[in-house]
């Protein structure tokens, strides 16, 4: 039986003490551990690697806890956030969770209580996850028309003309839906891939124009065309539906 994979904790902290203590208490809770002193040395650490939850102090040496959590939003990387602090203000608090925190821990604390809150926060993150189908696209998402069909998220189904209906898979689902949101716009392949897959994903430009060329062929099949949806070459994509086209809002 294949061991469960250990989450990877990133710890931005720059008490050095403090954070060997962290890192042993999470490791012995069966966790992996990478520690960092500066926000601009985590921000490149995210930019190429995948953390399961990052445990942020408030006060760093070359920027906030709230900055560098600004910028990894604007970077459009996404990680579960616990800030750590030695100042218990509610406005700080407030502060850390309408910029996304999950929690807020206030120094000192004991460390079973640290362990067992990333876990919540962990549990939490997964259980939201469990409901995307793709990066940009959720069960609950609602149907929406494409090109003389109607896309169902909930059932991961096309429905077509003349009561007919076909099966679609995660990937096409969140390539119609990222093109029907971004209508009338050049969509460079890149930023195709990463609203799909995710920013760190690695899937090649000739990946991506597979489930394009499979996308397409289903729609023909049924007897509809994607004129409106057309190759930028060597850019990416466009969708412009004309006036009149059969394709709503």
């Amino acid at each position: 039986m294949r061991a469960e994979p250990k989450p990877l904790i990133l710890i931005v902290e720059d008490e050095e003490e403090l954070a060997k203590l962290i890192c042993i208490h999470l490791e012995e809770a069966g966790m992996q551990t990478q520690v960092y002193n500066r926000g601009a040395l985590a921000l490149r650490f995210l930019k190429k690697n995948f953390a399961n939850l990052l445990l942020l102090d408030v006060n760093l040496p070359d920027q906030t806890g709230f900055a560098l959590l600004e910028d990894l939003k604007s970077n459009d990387i996404l990680v579960p956030t616990i800030f750590l602090t030695g100042n218990a203000l509610e406005v700080n608090k407030v502060r850390g969770f309408e910029l996304g925190g999950d929690d807020y821990i206030t120094k000192p604390f004991g460390f079973p209580e640290l362990v067992a809150r990333i876990r919540a926060v962990l549990r939490r993150s997964e259980s939201t996850r469990d409901m995307n189908l793709t990066k940009n696209v959720r069960v609950m998402d609602e149907p929406f028309e494409f090109c003389g069909a109607r896309v169902v998220p909930l059932r991961l189904e096309i429905e077509f003309p003349k009561g007919k209906s076909e099966k679609i898979g995660r990937k096409e689902l969140g390539i119609l839906a990222h093109i029907n949101e971004n209508r009338g716009i050049v969509i460079p392949r890149k930023a195709l891939i990463h609203a799909v897959w995710g920013m760190h994903a690695d899937v090649k430009s000739r990946s991506l124009d597979q489930y394009i060329v499979k996308v397409r062929d289903l729609f023909k099949r049924h007897g509809l065309n994607l004129d409106s949806f057309r190759t930028v070459h060597g850019v990416g994509y466009i969708f412009a539906p004309e006036d009149g086209d059969a394709v709503k809002s």
